[in-house]
């Protein structure tokens, strides 16, 4: 899927790799030294690409706050960019395998702190392979507890045991987790929960909170930036 590149570390050498994979590098505008910075690899959602609007906009706020971010696409996404075929995510085991690939190839480029993460999908993905990677933190931006409408078959059995540190933002209202739910489950204590009052499954909060979108998109870069760089 990837190959690494060798001979060196530090942001040009991610550029180029990236460059090379046909992916997207969000240089850390405020890092000026990689070893003292932090990296989140970033996966999509299942059915939008790492260059939809949401991707664009988290990846580029958290590089104005000092995280370089580093966007892919699973296999499935790959392929429906070359032929314009929509399909369905590939399984399981096959996105795990692509993080697996992605990790072990961009560690090597890195010497600040590693993280993986991911939109809804992407995300969770990430959170099934965080421990077995030894990564150095996890981030879910609306987190899939549940398909929509089946609550009572909660997608959290691995939560509870999680030992990476972990951040989970998540709207009040998201219809794959809406706080009533997600608050009567046992996650593991490394979990720490962002909510955002009314915001939906893209973090997209009512008119009537007060709050913009923008308002939300910024918050949730602003605590990611926190646990990544303290």
């Amino acid at each position: 899927m990837s190959k690494a590149l060798k001979g060196g570390r530090g942001e040009d050498h991610i550029a180029k790799w990236a460059a090379e994979q046909g992916w997207l590098w969000s240089p850390p505008v405020s890092s000026t030294q990689a070893d003292k910075g932090a990296t989140l690899i970033l996966a999509h959602g299942a059915g939008a690409a790492m260059d939809s609007d949401f991707m664009n906009e988290m990846a580029l706020r958290l590089a104005n706050l000092g995280v370089g971010v580093l966007r892919f696409e699973f296999p499935y996404m790959a392929q429906r960019r070359i032929d314009g075929g929509k399909r369905p995510p590939n399984p399981q085991p096959k996105l795990l395998e692509s993080w697996r690939q992605i990790y072990e190839a961009v560690r090597p480029l890195v010497s600040g702190r590693l993280a993986i993460g991911g939109k809804s999908m992407g995300g969770r993905m990430a959170s099934l392979i965080a421990d077995e990677l030894n990564v150095d933190a996890l981030v879910c931006l609306g987190y899939p507890f549940y398909a929509v409408g089946k609550p009572e078959k909660p997608r959290v059995a691995h939560l509870e045991f999680l030992s990476t540190p972990t951040l989970i933002v998540q709207g009040e209202r998201d219809a794959l987790g809406n706080r009533q739910a997600v608050e009567q489950y046992v996650l593991s204590k490394t979990i720490g929960m962002h909510w955002l009052p009314t915001a939906n499954h893209d973090l997209k909060p009512l008119k009537s909170s007060g709050l913009s979108h923008e308002t939300c998109l910024q918050g949730a870069a602003e605590q990611v930036a926190l646990l990544l760089l303290g």
